[in-house]
């Protein structure tokens, strides 16, 4: 191992470092980064009432990490996490221009502690997963995206964006919200998310207060995700096949489609042209999830007879805690969700709500489950 520090304001790697598991670690300057510092184990911290920064030629990987930088940790390369990430204090700022520094969420790992103040301003990554929430912002503005791919991502990434999609300001690109599929679509002049990844997916959007939903529908079941087609070089709708909240607040989930065909993507919204799904009563379950083959797995009898269906679990408070694309009977017990809880954890005894989409026939089946240890 080489290892030096540049006058105390960097600590410079340029050999073979390496953190085991029992270490505890705080770095309070910046890190370059120049040779091999993956396989860490223990947990890393980033502490500073300074911006600090992480440069390099190569991408440090760390196994749990804690950020406590007042005035923001710049990422200047990609950087990875194996494990949990909890924001503290501060945001993970990275260049928006192009997507090549991210914070990335690698294999099983989550985070705990994003919000307002803490987030990722600028691109998250996501390595080896099937569904991500990116907790992504602007400044101190919290603008989730949820991906949810029909299977594992090598590698997606998300950043969010409070401009102008007819001249932003970050990226040269410019997307004229008059080039439009219908004359009747509108289309946010608000903000945008730009979503990297090559495989067929729903999205999750959400919007606050400043996005002024209102502009782009008169009722939230009018608003729609819509995107930038690469190829036709128009905006086109995406779908509406989950929506929650009202004009202030809310969440819309789209019909599947392949992110990396659409430059950008944005909340829009018609008066007229979405023909609304029906509502039916689909049965209610119980499950005992302890591995003794009755009743471990959500079983919808003739499920695999129904492509293009979603099916989205929500706790008795309203929040979603497991989402599937094209679901054929996997659901034990356990979320998916990355948000305020690992991935993978098993749902607490109790009241469920869920709902099954089916894209084809414009069909919403609901209903409840019971989950008992």
């Amino acid at each position: 191992m080489a290892l030096f520090t540049q006058g105390q304001d960097a600590l410079h790697n340029f050999g073979n470092l390496q953190f085991h598991a029992t270490a505890s670690v705080g770095f309070h300057i910046d890190l370059i980064d120049d040779g091999v510092f993956i396989n860490n184990r223990g947990l890393t911290g980033f502490y500073s009432p300074n911006r600090l920064t992480v440069s390099g030629a190569s991408n440090p990987i760390f196994n749990d990490l804690e950020i406590v930088v007042d005035n923001g940790l710049q990422l200047d390369t990609w950087m990875g996490v194996t494990n949990n990430v909890n924001f503290v204090v501060g945001h993970v700022l990275t260049e928006k221009t192009v997507a090549n520094s991210y914070l990335n969420f690698m294999d099983a790992s989550f985070y705990t502690g994003s919000g307002n103040p803490t987030h990722i301003n600028g691109y998250a990554g996501a390595t080896n997963k099937e569904t991500i929430t990116f907790p992504i912002g602007n400044g101190d503005r919290l603008r989730y995206l949820t991906l949810t791919s029909s299977a594992v991502n090598s590698l997606a990434k998300c950043a969010y964006f409070f401009e102008d999609p007819n001249s932003p300001t970050s990226i040269v690109q410019q997307f004229n919200t008059d080039a439009k599929e219908f004359d009747d679509l509108q289309i946010s002049q608000l903000e945008f998310w730009k979503l990297e990844s090559s495989l067929p997916s729903v999205v999750t959007l959400t919007w606050d207060t400043n996005s002024n939903a209102g502009l782009l529908a008169e009722t939230i079941e009018n608003l729609m995700v819509v995107g930038w087609n690469k190829t036709e070089n128009r905006w086109e709708q995406l779908g509406n096949s989950a929506i929650n909240g009202n004009l202030q607040n809310g969440n819309i989930t789209s019909d599947t489609f392949v992110p990396d065909d659409y430059e950008i993507l944005t909340l829009g919204g018609t008066d007229d042209l979405l023909e609304p799904f029906s509502v039916l009563e689909l049965d209610n379950y119980f499950l005992t999830p302890n591995g003794d083959g009755i009743n471990d797995n959500l079983v919808i009898d003739g499920i695999e007879n129904i492509p293009n269906n979603i099916l989205n679990i929500y706790n008795r408070y309203g929040v979603l805690v497991y989402s599937k694309l094209n679901y054929r009977n996997e659901f034990k017990g356990i979320s998916n969700r990355n948000s305020v809880i690992s991935k993978d954890s098993g749902l607490s005894s109790g009241i469920y709500f869920y709902t099954l989409t089916v894209q084809d026939t414009r069909q919403k089946f609901q209903g409840y489950m019971y989950i008992s240890e």
